[in-house]
Order: C-alpha cells, then sequence, then structure tokens
C-alpha cells in the first residue's frame, strides 16, 4: 500500500519553507505536492520517497501531519485516459475523495493518485479490469 503525507497548514507565508526544510534536513525527496486552499488554513498533500520517515520527522516538529493510504494507477497519456478509469470507479460507487496526477512518460504514461475509503476495494476493481497500479516504492521513485 502506498501513503501520502498530509499537512494541516496555516495558511501564511513561510509554511512551505518550514516543511520543506524539515524534509530536506532529513534527505527526504518530495516526488509530488499539492496544496488546497480553505481560508485561513490548508491542507498540503506530499508524496515522499519516504513516507513513514517524512511525517515523523514533521511531527518531531510539532507540524501537523499524517499519514493517509493512497492507490495509484498507470494511465494512458492521451485523452479519455482518465474519463475511463473515473467510470470504472463510478460504475463500482467508489467516491474519490481526493486526487492529483501527474506524467511519467509523456505521450505515453501518466499516474492517477486518490485517496478513497476502501482502497482495496479500488485496487481490486482496477486489477480486475487490466490497469497496472503502482507498488510503493515503484511510485516513490518516479
Amino acid at each position: 500500500m502506498a501513503y501520502q503525507v498530509s499537512v494541516f497548514a496555516e495558511n501564511k507565508p513561510g509554511k512551505i519553507e518550514r516543511i520543506t526544510n524539515v524534509l530536506a534536513s532529513q534527505n527526504i525527496n518530495i516526488r509530488a505536492i499539492t496544496i488546497n486552499d480553505s481560508g485561513d488554513y490548508g491542507i498540503i498533500k506530499l508524496l515522499l520517497d519516504r513516507p513513514e520517515d517524512g511525517c515523523t520527522a514533521l511531527k518531531d516538529e510539532g507540524i501537523a501531519a499524517t499519514l493517509k493510504e493512497i492507490v495509484a494507477v498507470k494511465i494512458q497519456d492521451k485523452p479519455g485516459s482518465l474519463h475511463k478509469v473515473a467510470a470504472l470507479l463510478k460504475e463500482h460507487s467508489i467516491n474519490v475523495d481526493d486526487a492529483y496526477g501527474f506524467t511519467i512518460k509523456p505521450h505515453e504514461e501518466s499516474a492517477f493518485v486518490f485517496q478513497v475509503d476502501n482502497p482495496k476495494a479500488a485496487e481490486k476493481v482496477l486489477r480486475d479490469s487490466g490497469y497496472q497500479l503502482l507498488a510503493d516504492k515503484e511510485l516513490y521513485l518516479l
């Protein structure tokens, strides 16, 4: 199972610098990042090469961080590929709570990373439909 680190942070200058400083000091690499604003506070989601170590390091510095299970699937880097995955998840009543994606090989492969209530069910649906899931180590090394 793969994980992302979610950080609850006050929406003010320096929040990213503090987080990146902690991670850099522990030689932890950020593979992907999203930041969601919700007024005075926001959620920063980090895909790290060592998520457990990163979460611990952030917590040790007093930063509110949690590990969240995620599902990552390879899709073709072409129009309609994400729609096919979304339709499959809908067909099986799997709600996507949070998601992001990025290109692995331009015009060939992309990764769709998402958080759901039941990751095992989502993985089974995708695997049974012929999709290649990204294992944790594979995902962290992209």
